[in-house]
């Protein structure tokens, strides 16, 4: 574990002098740490190779390890070196084998895009891992969190936003929770999640976190992070925590733009920071830096591409040695006015070990060749970020993750966490909460999750109809021609007037009699992921809980997921067949308490 450094108010005076290395010039400071570093009169055991490039232990890798890795490095050619440092993302549901041979590529992120079944997208990173040679592991992530952001759908298990650990408050369970998810990763070949979410969310007005982060309490996300990512840990998959030094207090999005964090140093130290401070006392292994205009220590500098925040403040200030990755560098938040090339030398000048999503690998790479050939960026520089990756996949590589695998376990684990995170702010506490039938509506596909969930427990589920065929609109209103007579065209409108008026009858008869069938269901109202407020006699929040407080729904229910056991249980609570032992993460106005 590494000693607790000085605050963050002391260390703004130590990192302004760091200006004249950030952004375009100067020499980037040899990192701290290397131990043996101060000058003594008595004789000395010689540096190890990890030791000579600075590199520290206490996230993950011995030394060891750390050394193999550094002699690794040591003997790549530079451009191959340059290619080591960058995980791209690709095209397709073909492994990009070529793309990562050529370029010496560190690795490749998975999205959405890139995934068609579990089959396939197991077959894509065996043909990585056995195709490209190398004498370790390939850096294979995903974006696989839970909740809104989950890259895997059709291919792995689906978990309930982060979100739900905070409500559910069991950092045991949280471990399990994540042992499992992870499990199941590591068998389709993955070898990285970035994952989970440090960041502390303000409330409403975060735009970009919401239910990605566990909660707006600093000391509940730190304890959930720590627990989730020894979950992740314990099954061999690397997980990275995010977004450094906080994203949930910011009121902009960085994919659309860079927004400024202006808070001070001292509300920093004492929100945003307290889950990142917690991962590195704990040895977690892996940050990523978001696109973070910090004011506070870097004025108009993304963080990620800041010596201040990226080796000042992560580095120095809280003592982390381990793995840096800068989050997607495709993202407006640094893209704008920058071009590909100056953006990659300047992260990893900054102290990046990790570029992520570079627009271009190539160029990426070039640029970073170029820069060692140039002297603007030490080849000492590239080797410490590889021997980084190098040692920690390595380290992971070597976990035995025991039973944490396997469909059915990360199935089993997901239910129970939505299980002890369900939250009912307003309405009883036991018993039923609907009648034999339900009619849901809302957000479709909570309505059709929830659906199958309400089926397999017996309740009758009324969904409405869509109007017959024949009470569709079959023509439009006539429209006079030149050469038509006026009495035949205004008997023609005539005509369609009362067909129309038949019509529109029909229909509200229909629609009278559709809604006295769905009156006979308990109405529950979904609102899902930026939906709008959907009320009803039970209103079901399946994102953020904020909304609860805009309807007035006399019972209403945080689920904070809409997976398929999400729903399970949430049938379960509203049969009265189970309790909701939840309590709301974050503050909530307008609800009657925070949970039963």
């Amino acid at each position: 574990m590494l000693a607790r450094p000085l605050s963050l108010v002391a260390t703004l005076a130590l990192v302004a002098t760091l200006s004249a290395c950030d952004g375009d010039g100067g020499e980037p400071r040899e990192e701290p740490g290397a131990e043996g570093a101060a000058a003594s009169s008595t004789p000395t055991v010689p540096p190890s190779p990890s030791e000579e490039l600075g590199l520290v232990e206490g996230w993950g890798p011995d030394r060891a390890e750390l050394d193999r890795a550094a002699r690794a490095v040591a003997r790549l050619r530079l451009p191959d070196l340059a290619g080591q440092v960058i995980v791209a993302d690709w095209q397709g549901t073909s492994a990009p084998v070529a793309m990562v041979r050529d370029l010496h590529l560190g690795g490749v992120i998975a999205f959405s895009s890139n995934v068609a079944s579990a089959e396939q997208v197991a077959r894509v990173n065996s043909a990585l891992t056995h195709q490209v040679r190398r004498t370790w592991p390939l850096f294979l992530g995903v974006d696989q969190e839970g909740g809104v952001v989950e890259r895997l759908r059709g291919a792995a298990t689906r978990f309930p936003a982060f979100m739900s650990t905070g409500a559910a408050d069991d950092a045991a369970l949280t471990r399990r929770a994540y042992a499992a998810g992870a499990g199941e990763l590591r068998r389709l070949g993955f070898t990285v999640d970035f994952a989970p979410d440090a960041d502390v969310t303000s409330g409403p007005d975060d735009p970009t976190i919401g239910s990605r982060a566990a909660s707006s309490r600093p000391a509940v996300v730190a304890e959930q992070v720590v627990a989730a990512a020894a979950g992740f840990g314990s099954a061999g998959v690397l997980p990275v925590i995010k977004h450094f030094p906080g994203h949930g207090s910011v009121p902009a999005d960085s994919h659309l733009t860079l927004p400024v964090q202006a808070r001070t140093a001292e509300e920093l130290e004492a929100t945003d920071l307290v889950p990142f401070r917690a991962a590195v006392e704990a040895g977690l292994p892996a940050v990523m830096v978001g696109h973070i205009d910090v004011r506070a220590v870097d004025p108009r500098v993304p963080s990620s591409l800041s010596r201040k925040v990226t080796t000042g403040l992560l580095r120095d200030e809280l003592g982390f040695g381990g793995l840096v990755v800068t989050d997607s560098l495709e993202m407006a938040g640094v893209t704008r006015g920058r071009s590909p090339a100056r953006t990659a030398v300047q992260a990893m000048r900054a102290g990046a070990d990790v570029l992520l999503m570079p627009p271009s690998p190539a160029v990426a790479r070039t640029a970073l060749v170029r820069a060692v050939r140039g002297g603007s960026l030490p080849r000492r520089r590239l080797e410490q970020a590889a021997a980084r990756q190098i040692a920690l996949l390595r380290h992971l590589a070597g976990v035995e993750p025991g039973g944490t695998g396997g469909t059915g376990a990360a199935a089993e684990a997901s239910r129970a966490l939505s299980a002890a995170a369900i939250t009912v702010t307003d309405g009883a506490c036991a018993g039923a909460l609907v009648g034999a039938a339900v009619h849901p509506y809302g957000d479709a596909g909570a309505v059709a999750s929830f659906a199958a969930a309400a089926h397999r427990a017996g309740l009758e589920v009324l969904l409405r109809r869509s109007p017959p065929a024949r009470l569709a609109r079959a023509e439009t209103r006539p429209e006079r021609r030149d050469r038509e007579r006026k009495r035949a065209y205004f008997k023609r409108i005539r005509a369609w007037k009362k067909a129309e008026a038949q019509r529109e009858r029909r229909l509200a008869a229909w629609t009278s009699r559709e809604d006295a069938r769905l009156a006979a269901g308990t109405a529950i109202g979904f609102t899902g992921y930026r939906d709008a407020p959907v009320d009803g006699a039970v209103a079901v929040a399946t994102d953020t809980p904020w909304v609860l407080g805009r309807v007035g729904a006399p019972t209403r229910i945080a689920t904070y997921g809409d997976t398929p056991t999400a729903m399970d249980v949430l049938v379960e609570v509203l049969t009265g067949a189970a309790t909701a032992p939840g309590r709301l993460p974050v503050r909530v106005a307008g609800v009657a308490r925070s949970g039963c």
